[in-house]
């Protein structure tokens, strides 16, 4: 079999930026796109998908999570087989590419195999799945969860950020049995599944500053977030209470995250891994005003981490930090409901031996962290040996920005197909 270096097959770059294009115009808001989890538009993609592998001859099926898995004809039946999946859906008004590309570089593998009369070492099925984004329900990996058994009561009960109905509801909705899910239930075998592979655009700019249009992923953060911190002090007015009075949750809220920052320093600095953010600030806009101390401030918090010893450590720390800060100040705070995913790391067999399908293929062998989660953390801490390929994309993801080029898609792609065809079982 050959190991000329990577080219792009022409045919392939007009399909994939067909189906991309297609994709986008079904799926467009007012900026970007949204495919909101297990909704009317997810399934609408989903169809399409099924109609066009239908077209060219794949085997298309329904799962018990209401996901669609293709394959070749002769893999259809297969029992035991290797996946290679991501999602359909989007975050509100984000990127066509967030999902979508670990999707349609599995079904390129298929036309690419099918196409060229090739068989897969081992049977092959392309996972398309439902909810993994927790912009529309708050929990994320839902359909991975729920495949595992992992999917627990306080997720189900998540309210819609729209409509405010149940994410079990809407689940039941799409024709999922939740008896099953709500009971803990696997809704796949996990003993079927030999790997899981997924592609995903890069979500930072690592590989535009190497200049590389791939890499293997080594390992997912896992994290603890809190959606909705409260901070509560006492309001006043800006010119006439002393600092000595003052009960601000403002600044409260600013020294806890600089006590948290700073030991975010140190712990990178001894060569540990974490990140922070706190994306959502504010205090409440019908009563803030310049002359007014507020007396609530409102943030969120996503901690990062693939050392599972640090996320505890943190949240010890977190809460150690704020009893200070509440009798430092005189202000107290809340931190609400919690989600947490531990870490994943990817399988060190299957990351060399996606490394060595990049030798083959004339591309420098990389690997790198993923600083966001994917579904592929689910099947790893399940006991399924799983593997990540990133792909180089501009301006970040869950934007309508992202800037994935073709030609580097489908470098991620002729990665995971040359370890397709050529790993054999071990």
């Amino acid at each position: 079999m050959s190991t000329a270096p990577f080219t792009v097959d022409p045919d392939e770059l007009r399909l994939a930026t067909r189906w991309f294009d297609d994709i986008y115009n079904m799926s467009r808001d007012r900026l970007g796109v949204s495919r909101p989890a297990y909704s009317a538009k997810e399934t609408e993609v989903l169809e399409f998908l099924a109609e066009l592998c239908r077209a060219e001859g794949l085997a298309v099926e329904t799962d018990a999570g209401q996901n669609l898995l293709f394959s070749l004809p002769e893999d259809a039946d297969a029992e035991k087989f290797v996946i290679v999946g991501s999602h359909v859906d989007s975050v509100p008004m984000g990127g066509n590419y967030d999902g979508m590309a670990g999707v349609l570089a599995g079904l390129m593998c298929l036309f690419r195999a099918r196409k060229n009369g090739t068989r897969f070492a081992r049977p092959v099925k392309v996972l398309a799945m439902r909810g993994e984004e927790s912009a529309w329900f708050g929990p994320c990996y839902i359909a991975s969860k729920a495949l595992m058994g992992t999917l627990d009561s306080d997720e189900l009960a998540s309210a819609h950020k729209g409509d405010g109905r149940s994410l079990a509801d809407h689940m039941g909705d799409v024709g999922i049995d939740m008896a099953q899910v709500s009971n803990g239930q696997p809704l796949m075998d996990k003993s079927d599944i030999l790997e899981y592979i997924e592609l995903h655009i890069e979500q930072g700019p690592l590989l535009i500053g190497k200049e590389q249009p791939a890499a293997v992923v080594s390992g997912i953060r896992g994290n603890f977030r809190h959606k909705q911190v409260r901070c509560i002090g006492e309001a006043g007015h800006s010119g006439a209470v002393p600092r000595a009075f003052r009960k601000d949750p403002v600044l409260a809220m600013a020294d806890l995250l600089s006590r948290l920052d700073e030991s975010w320093l140190t712990i990178v600095q001894k060569g540990d891994d974490l990140v922070l953010t706190s994306g959502v600030v504010g205090t409440d806009p019908e009563r803030h005003a310049m002359s007014r101390i507020a007396d609530e401030i409102r943030f969120s918090l996503d901690v990062r981490s693939q050392n599972s010893e640090v996320l505890a450590a943190m949240t010890q720390l977190l809460r150690e930090e704020m009893d200070k800060i509440a009798r430092e100040r005189g202000v107290r705070f809340d931190l609400g409901d919690v989600n947490n995913t531990p870490p994943a790391l990817m399988t060190p067999e299957l990351v060399a031996q996606l490394e060595q399908a990049m030798g083959r293929l004339g591309m420098e062998p990389t690997t790198m962290a993923s600083g966001g989660g994917h579904d592929a953390a689910v099947f790893s801490n399940a006991g399924v040996p799983a593997a990540m390929v990133f792909v180089r994309n501009q301006n970040g993801s869950h934007n309508p920005d992202e800037a994935m080029e073709i030609e580097d898609f489908l470098a991620g792609v002729s990665i995971i197909y040359e370890y397709l065809v050529r790993t054999a079982p071990c």
